[in-house]
């Protein structure tokens, strides 16, 4: 055991249970099996997950063996932490259809040729119906109701639907099945990760190390990095989109974001002594972040083309080189504004098509649209939606 290894497990770790079983597993001198668990509840991984993948990647490097569980079993079950009121469960082929692309994902940080992927659906699926009450048997009620999301609801009277206090019990016997020496995840996760450490005791297994490490705020600065909050800088988005959201943080969250994503670059560690010392601009050092991840999801050339596509379209407001062109038919002569927004996939829905109208966010050649009933009649259409998605639209009769 080494001093680094054990300094690698505690950097910006929040929660380490517990030191001692730490070192008395290192101790042994094998590699520690590490398992990190991760629901395809959608389709994307964003920087939030990077964080933790860093944390890994660094536990790599040392020889440990790293287990992705994509959670395809539990996935169906639907995650409760933090909900204030049931999800809905995902099925089969939702969780099929987000899972597919999860390592290829994971890839653009770890060594993927290195890393145990697994699906708990491997021993879900055969656990019978016995074996399912021997494991809820192993816990209480009085104790899962302990766990704050569900104590919160439980106390205002909202519905907790029985399926939900299987999630923890199904994510700790993983912990079992995979006969994990450390479980690693967010900090919302700490209940889950320790009652690990409970049922691995209550089958005859040494409990596992928990490990627990900050979880990051999205680009509003407020909420947890989440999709669904529309916050997240997924890591299958396209260089520029990265390179602008991580330009568009706040001075705020820069360097603190700068801590859990860097691996020591020169750059960045100058960056962020620049900052502590009030002498770096954050500008600058939002720019070497966004250049810095990137690099590191898609390589040198994106990182160069994504900084001057941001210093041409964002600071002196020119429209891209290369703009993708999106054929529209309009049978009828013309085509709804709201309808070609649907088209290019910048809005969801016609709603949230009216939404962005309303905020300002919406341009036609270069001049504000306020009205949300606009049509366009035959003919070539520059479309820019906020300050970095543009479409060349081409409205055919």
């Amino acid at each position: 055991m080494s001093a680094e290894q054990l300094a690698a497990f505690r950097r910006n770790a929040i929660d380490l249970i517990s030191d001692e079983d730490l070192a008395r597993k290192l101790e042994r001198g094998r590699p520690l099996r590490i398992k990190y668990g991760c629901d395809p509840s959608a389709p994307d991984l964003h920087l939030g997950h990077v964080v933790g993948f860093e944390k890994l990647r660094a536990l790599q490097e040392f020889g440990h063996t790293i287990i992705f569980l994509v959670g395809d079993f539990t996935a169906m079950i639907g995650d409760p932490t933090g909900r204030s009121k049931t999800r809905p469960a995902l099925s089969r082929e939702q969780v099929d259809e987000n899972a597919r692309t999860y390592v290829d994902q994971v890839g653009l940080v770890l060594d993927t040729s290195r890393v145990e992927v697994r699906f708990n659906s491997e021993w879900m699926d055969a656990m019978t119906s016995s074996q399912l009450v021997k494991l809820a048997s192993k816990h209480t009620v009085a104790r899962m109701l302990e766990r704050d999301d569900f104590h919160k609801r439980y106390s205002s009277g909202a519905p907790i639907a029985v399926h939900e206090l299987l999630y923890p019990l199904v994510q700790a016997y993983d912990s079992v099945a995979l006969e994990a020496d450390v479980e690693v995840g967010g900090t919302d996760q700490i209940f889950n990760l320790l009652l690990g450490r409970e049922i691995q005791r209550a089958y005859g297994q040494e409990p596992q190390v928990v490990l627990t490490w900050p979880l990051i705020e999205g680009t509003d600065g407020v909420e947890k990095m989440s999709k669904s909050l529309g916050n997240a800088i997924g890591v299958a988005e396209a260089g520029e989109e990265i390179y602008g959201k991580l330009m568009s943080i706040s001075d705020g969250q820069l360097a603190r974001w700068i801590g859990l994503l860097s691996r020591h670059e020169p750059e960045l560690t100058e960056a962020a002594e620049g900052l502590a010392g009030g002498t770096a601009n954050p500008r600058d050092a939002k720019a070497v972040l966004a250049r810095t991840m990137v690099e590191r999801l898609r390589g040198p050339a994106a990182a160069a083309a994504a900084e001057d596509h941001f210093d041409r379209v964002i600071r002196r407001k020119q429209a891209p080189d290369e703009v993708p062109e999106v054929p529209i038919e309009a049978p009828d002569g013309a085509v709804g504004l709201l309808e070609a927004l649907e088209s290019t996939g910048f809005a969801r829905s016609r709603s949230e098509g009216r939404r962005l109208v309303a905020q300002g966010g919406v341009r036609i050649d270069e001049g504000r649209v306020s009205d949300p009933s606009m049509r366009l009649e035959p003919g070539s259409y520059l479309l820019q939606v906020g300050k970095r998605r543009f479409a060349r639209l081409v409205v055919r009769a």
